[in-house]
């Protein structure tokens, strides 16, 4: 072959991995289209959204409904004011929840959603659980089984604040 067709090669190769590296950016940073028509805006406060982006996705049902259009800091409530871009495809009803996890909303244009819940984070829970542990006394943290004074096991596992993020298993 000529030097100059294994140049047109090597540069198509280039090009061809260049155009892979931008898509795969693009798709990381959220950036590409996401199929949502027109939408409308609503509100929600969050005293904690962890680490919530601006365009990130709003998920029902594990579905995209929409996009997080603007994340601001309220002074006289001290959260941060989430604002949801909805699809009009997808009506939500006025009490909705909002969540935010780690990976929606009939709301009209300007509704502010009241009940949300804010984002768990991890080593608070770790350490407040950690804290527990280190302030009970040995005798503390061990079941007495005499007839006396027994402790059932549920009353062990209430102490855990782990088990309230757990949910019931289905038969």
């Amino acid at each position: 072959m000529e030097r100059t067709t294994i140049d047109l090669w090597v540069g198509i190769f280039v090009a061809l991995g260049l155009a892979a590296l931008l898509g795969l950016a693009m798709k990381v940073g959220n950036l590409t289209t996401s199929g949502i028509g027109e939408t409308y805006t609503v509100t929600a406060n969050f005293e904690n959204i962890g680490g919530l982006k601006p365009r990130a996705p709003v998920k029902s049902a594990g579905v995209v409904v929409g996009r997080v259009s603007d994340i601001t800091f309220d002074g006289t409530t001290f959260e941060a004011v989430v604002s949801l871009s909805i699809d009009k495809r997808y009506p939500f009803p006025k009490d909705t929840f909002a969540n935010i996890y780690t990976a929606g909303l009939c709301l009209v244009t300007g509704d502010k959603i009241i009940q949300t819940q804010d984002a768990v984070v991890l080593e608070k829970m770790i350490s407040q659980f950690l804290y527990n542990k280190a302030s009970e006394s040995p005798e503390e943290g061990v079941a007495k089984t005499d007839a006396n004074s027994t402790k059932s096991a549920d009353d062990a596992l209430g102490s855990n604040p782990l088990d309230s993020m757990m949910e019931p298993t289905k038969p």
